[in-house]
């Protein structure tokens, strides 16, 4: 009798689901050590007991999704499929979609290294206009090919350990269709149970945000879940979806992001403006933020950059709202963080919005984006025009000049190198009429971490980071960029801001984790004094604030929205200073002395980073703000997502 189950359709089907769960939770395994040194550190046994509970729940899900037509073909009660041929079809069906699965896991356990966390249906659309994505996945599977040999061995297991029913066991009559009836029957349910993640009538079916009760930091919430199911349960969802936190009323009354009082003391007007973004320039990599660390040891690795911050006006805390260059043009030119999904990516970016160009615009300014890749690249050039930018330079631009090298200085993936397109900058900079806006973003500290064939000798790598050496060359870029611009008329009468798009690789424990992640250096640069050089030890600094600040050096005085703060704002307290970032369901506010940790429905940590900057003791209920806190967060978010969902980002609507 046990031997007919076992070689039946139904007893073959739960030998082979077995082991599609065995191989998904190897390719987890596969995830988990590619990022060892993001998670192991804080593994404990309670952790991974919790952890394999949701890795057992998410993968049910994502398995059912997965295997759902190779299931409903296996039982289907129709004894015409029990032939060789069809069930050597239904063999490649179930390998392949299974095989699919793993790949997606396996990939993005790479991919994971720059985002923090799993890969959702936006993906496509993040790199849709790129055309070099074949090459950048074909160099990773060589920089990576111990993930290649275990995805074949994955699959390999799939394909011997598959157990086709033996059709001999079967007499074709009532007996077998009952069985095959009933147990599809049963399986229904059973599926959506699994699907959902629970029994329990009237609960929502579970999502990637759910993946964060099973664990203790949002970032190793991409342990629990797979790429799969993330990708799946994020197809045609609405990004932003207001709460009802509050009235509008009291939402106002906690929190607006209209700035209606401009604050323009000490503002100059018609002074231009550099805005360098500069690829994962994460704080680091730079040793004038690191003086303490390793007992004054480390250096860091962009010394023009320390000179640079001796004379300008700097901050102890500061940080990214995203983990993403998408997440930052936003940030830093429109002061709308990062929420849920990138903003290029949800129909949000078709509404009205204003940006640092379109504002000094209307205030006679000229205005340039700059941007070594592909004119359509990561969606910069749409976003660019959308908010003012009256023109685009791109690796089109640059090709056409003569006094350059053109696709020879292609760094044969992303963009041109940061050394001649600095310098192409100038040029173009020099042809702007005063007061200009001109925003460049650099690209060649960045995967595939190569630089310039004639500094291969002499940028090696140091502190164990490929990355090291790219920042290195970035360093060397902006040097060679600050020491022609002085030398210009415009130079003393400008503004220089310097912001990192993102973090990167790691190497030392403050720099991995939850804020870690989002510390990035925001610089102000005044060449005629206009700011006296201070590294701000009390002001903590996001992304979103680089907007309003400038404003207020131009001494702006007309209403602008923004969430983001003045830091400049004398009227303010240092502890009204804040920061905001999102990564896999987790709202983190950062204010004070405290990091909190919220799930859209309750705080699920607080810290005080200041005193406990690896965000060890985890205080939720124990600090006296922490219900203020939430208030002020869920006002944040509430404001974020109506304003979004109702097209109001302008500061009249």
């Amino acid at each position: 009798m046990w031997k007919k189950l076992i070689h039946s359709n139904i007893g073959a089907a739960v030998l082979n689901m077995a082991v599609a769960y065995l191989v998904w939770m190897l390719s987890r395994v596969g995830f988990f050590m590619e990022n060892w040194s993001t998670f192991a550190p804080y593994m404990s046994w309670t952790l991974f007991w919790s952890m394999l509970h949701g890795a057992l729940v998410f993968d049910t899900s994502a398995l059912l999704y997965v295997n759902s037509l190779y299931l409903v073909l296996m039982l289907l009660p129709l004894h015409i499929k029990e032939r060789d041929g069809f069930h050597k079809g239904l063999k490649w069906l179930f390998v392949v979609s299974n095989a699919v699965g793993i790949a997606s896991n396996l990939m993005d356990a790479v991919y994971f290294q720059y985002t923090g966390r799993r890969s959702t249906v936006s993906v496509f659309s993040e790199f849709a206009n790129e055309g070099n994505i074949t090459s950048i996945i074909l160099t990773e599977f060589i920089r990576h090919w111990y993930l290649v040999v275990l995805f074949i061995a994955l699959v390999y297991l799939l394909w011997r350990c598959y157990t086709k029913p033996r059709l001999e066991v079967y007499r074709f009559g009532f007996q077998y269709y009952i069985s095959q009836a009933i147990a599809l029957l049963v399986m229904i349910p059973l599926a959506i149970v699994g699907i959902r993640g629970s029994v329990t009538a009237g609960t929502r079916p579970m999502t990637i945000s759910n993946a964060n009760q099973f664990v203790n930091r949002p970032v190793e919430s991409s342990v629990v879940l797979n790429t799969p199911f993330s990708m799946i349960r994020s197809i045609g969802k609405k990004p932003f979806v207001t709460p009802d936190y509050m009235s509008h009323e009291q939402m106002e009354a906690i929190y607006s992001p209209v700035h209606n009082h401009p604050v323009t003391d000490g503002g100059r007007k018609g002074k231009n403006v550099v805005i360098l973004i500069v690829e994962s320039m994460g704080k680091e990599y730079i040793g004038y933020f690191n003086r303490t660390m390793d007992g004054g040891r480390y250096k860091g690795f962009m010394p023009f950059i320390d000179t640079l911050l001796s004379k300008s006006y700097s901050f102890a805390y500061s940080y990214a709202n995203g983990r993403i260059s998408m997440d930052a043009m936003p940030s830093i030119l429109s002061g709308l963080p990062m929420m849920v999904e990138p903003f290029f990516l949800t129909p949000a970016s078709l509404n009205d919005v204003d940006g640092i160009s379109s504002i000094l615009g209307r205030e006679g300014y000229s205005s340039a984006f700059f941007h070594g890749g592909h004119n359509i690249s990561m969606g910069f050039s749409a976003y660019a025009h959308s908010i003012g930018y009256q023109r685009y330079y791109g690796l089109d631009e640059y090709c056409q000049s003569p006094k350059y090298g053109g696709m020879d200085d292609f760094d044969g993936k992303w963009a041109i190198w940061d050394e001649p397109f600095l310098q192409f900058t100038l040029d173009n900079i020099e042809e702007m009429h005063q007061p200009f806006l001109a925003t460049i973003f650099t690209a060649s500290s960045h995967h595939p971490y190569d630089v310039p064939e004639q500094y291969r000798d002499s940028l090696k790598d140091e502190g164990g980071q490929p990355i090291h050496k790219c920042v290195r060359y970035t360093d060397l870029a902006l040097r060679r960029f600050f020491e022609r611009a002085s030398r210009e008329s415009w130079y003393q009468n400008t503004i220089f801001v310097l912001v990192a798009d993102h973090t990167n690789q790691a190497t030392h424990d403050v720099y991995k984790t939850d804020l870690g992640l989002y510390s990035i250096p925001i610089i102000f640069f005044t060449p005629d004094g206009q700011l006296e050089p201070t590294h701000d030890r009390a002001t903590i600094a996001q992304q979103t604030d680089i907007t309003p600040t400038l404003l207020h050096l131009l001494a702006y005085d007309k209403p602008y929205l923004a969430f983001g703060d003045d830091l400049l704002d004398g009227s303010k307290e240092p502890g009204d200073s804040w920061a905001f970032n999102y990564n896999a369901g987790i709202y983190q506010l950062v204010k004070g002395d405290v990091m909190l940790q919220f799930d859209g429905e309750k705080t699920t940590a607080a810290y005080r980073f200041k005193t406990d900057p690896l965000l060890k003791e985890n205080l939720v209920g124990k600090l006296p703000k922490q219900q203020e806190m939430e208030l002020f967060l869920k006002a944040v978010i509430q404001q974020y997502m109506s304003r979004m969902n109702e097209n109001r980002l302008l500061p009249n609507r």
